[in-house]
């Protein structure tokens, strides 16, 4: 098991128990404590939790959010296409991030990658990424990582998915630039393009879709084929796929027809 793997691992369990011991730690993930131990003294030094004497605890309000918000479906899946996208990633990049569980694994892993790319002194004077998000709960865990930068679009906030959204938050859109927008969404149509569930949140995703110079679709292969109330943008405007291995061999023929680069993880 690879460090990033087992940082994923830990804080996928700090986050279900809200604190961590060094021993069940290294039993769980067969490794020894001296491991668990660094694992948690390099965790902290970037602000991912505390350390306590035997363990760690949850980092202040950063997990309270994504506790509530995190998904118990396809959670393995959703992680590795994090790792995938934060992958696709270039230290300097601006990064727009609209919400979602998905989305919000693609933060973890970006913060994991980040703290990876510090350790081989590939740190510059400036933040590391800017991360341009609607969501609540993502800027929540990133604020308090010194290598980002984060930019909060303000908005009305929808309760249901911790996104701001309406002429607030396409007001501070409209003055920025993306790098890249890596979008969440409920339903991949060959046909009919990418979609979600709620008209404000579509709108705002596809107004991180025109602002960016690059287009990153994260979903798990649950979506894919399906439909949702509302469109967000055709396939024409999607550069990069990620999904994970369960991506059917036609639909994925008919995504890279479309010139859609298709990542399977």
């Amino acid at each position: 098991m690879s460090k990033q793997e087992r940082w994923s691992k830990l804080l996928e369990l700090l986050a279900v128990d809200g604190r961590l011991e060094v021993e069940g730690a290294a039993a769980t993930m067969t490794v020894s404590p001296a491991t668990i131990r660094r694992d948690l003294d390099e965790l902290a030094d970037q602000q991912l939790l505390v350390r306590t004497r035997g363990g760690a605890i949850a980092h202040g309000v950063s997990y309270e959010l994504p506790l509530r918000y995190k998904s118990s479906r396809q959670v393995s899946e959703k992680q590795r296409i994090a790792s995938a996208v934060a992958d696709l990633l270039t230290p300097g990049d601006v990064v727009g991030l609209n919400g979602g569980t998905t989305t919000t694994e693609v933060a973890r892993a970006l913060t994991l990658r980040s703290g990876g790319l510090a350790e081989r002194g590939e740190n510059s004077a400036g933040p590391m990424f800017t991360v341009v998000t609607n969501a609540l709960n993502i800027a929540s865990e990133l604020a308090v990582r010194p290598q980002f930068k984060i930019v909060v679009t303000g908005g009305v906030a929808r309760p249901q998915t911790y996104e701001l959204v309406g002429p607030l938050t396409q007001g501070v859109l409209n003055q920025v630039v993306l790098d890249v927008a890596v979008l969440g969404v409920d339903g991949v149509d060959p046909r009919l393009g990418v979609m979600t569930h709620h008209e404000d949140e579509a709108g705002i995703s596809r107004l991180l879709t025109e602002r960016a110079r690059q287009v990153i679709i994260a979903t798990d292969s649950s979506k894919m084929g399906k439909r949702a109330f509302a469109r967000i943008c055709g396939l024409d405007r999607i550069d990069v796929l990620v999904t994970d291995s369960g991506l059917a061999p036609d639909m994925a023929a008919r995504l890279t027809e479309a010139g859609i680069e298709v990542i399977s993880v």
